[in-house]
């Protein structure tokens, strides 16, 4: 059953993504006034007093859109925290999400109680990242209110199960907030979505290739330009197996089909800006879905397609 935050206010089931380095004010504003909710990694604002001045403009931003166009749909907003030993800013970040009472946090690699708690004193909820049953598990036990499960093909950090199996093995025994993530790029896949158990669609590459996504010109085209078969799993840029582009890998001078492992204990994921944010900026993370992507548009040009898709599939299977 979904809280009320993740079904009143929403033009469409659908979350949008955290992307690093990528996601900011700008796309998040723009995708929660779209009926969406809109999220991004704490780490993307830097420095730490970056990320005060991120959420008191998108709570203000956002107050002011719901009160101007009351009619229209204009959907909460998350913030994203790495519980990870190589986040040192972890703490400083939950204390501003707190203070400005953020009302979705996603939570990945790593499920601690005390994260949750801190949420959930102040109405918000939490959503944890998930590629297997064993870490569900754990994140439900530890409190978290919901799950996203990663399944193959999802852009960045991904599972290797496919959706069709990781969201039947989670709905065995879990009946509380369920998203998937995983190569959804149109309306009739975030329909497919829900049909297969999952309550809300998690879209991330999609956005990528928006006009208000802080990504690269050439980065942006590249999610217009490429499809499925141009997607690499690989864990050498992070220590835990991910998809990336293609033409990112070569352009950085390497061999896509001939890459090395990495060791998963040296896992970095940037925040203090070092190489390893710097592989993130080079290394194009990208899910398997980018076919259905033809163009570089607006954020607001992006969902009103989704919402027409998703539409017009429930009308072809009479729902």
């Amino acid at each position: 059953m979904l809280p009320p935050i993740l079904k009143d206010d929403l033009s469409i089931p659908v979350v949008g993504a955290p992307l690093f380095i990528i996601s900011n004010p700008d796309l998040v504003i723009a995708q929660c006034r779209a009926g969406i909710v809109g999220s991004f990694p704490s780490l993307n604002a830097r420095p730490i007093e970056q990320l005060d001045e991120w959420l008191t403009r998108i709570n203000e931003e956002l107050a002011a859109h719901k009160a101007q166009f009351p009619e229209k749909k204009t959907a909460p907003f998350a913030v994203n925290l790495i519980v990870h030993g190589s986040n040192d800013r972890l703490m400083e970040d939950i204390k501003l999400v707190v203070k400005h009472k953020v009302p979705i946090v996603i939570t990945s690699l790593g499920a601690v109680p005390e994260v949750n708690s801190a949420i959930q004193s102040y109405g918000g909820i939490t959503l944890h990242d998930i590629t297997n049953q064993k870490h569900a598990h754990s994140a439900i036990n530890k409190g978290a209110t919901g799950l996203i499960a990663v399944a193959a093909g999802a852009g960045g950090h991904a599972g290797k199960l496919s959706p069709f199996a990781l969201i039947q093995e989670t709905r065995e025994w879990f009946d509380g907030p369920l998203l998937l993530s995983g190569s959804i790029a149109n309306g009739g896949a975030v329909l497919a979505a829900e049909a297969m158990g999952a309550d809300m669609a998690y879209i991330g590459s999609p956005f990528i290739g928006t006009h208000e996504a802080r990504a690269e010109p050439e980065y942006k085209q590249a999610i217009a330009d490429y499809s499925g078969e141009d997607i690499v799993y690989t864990n050498l840029f992070t220590g835990i197996h991910g998809n990336y582009l293609k033409a990112s890998i070569l352009n950085a001078g390497m061999d896509p089909d001939n890459l090395p492992e990495s060791d998963p204990s040296k896992m970095d994921f940037g925040s203090g800006g070092g190489s390893k944010a710097k592989a993130w900026k080079d290394i194009w993370g990208c899910g398997q879905g980018i076919g259905a992507i033809k163009s570089v548009t607006s954020t607001q040009e992006l969902a009103d397609r989704l919402i027409r898709e998703y539409n017009e599939a429930k009308k072809r299977i009479g729902v």
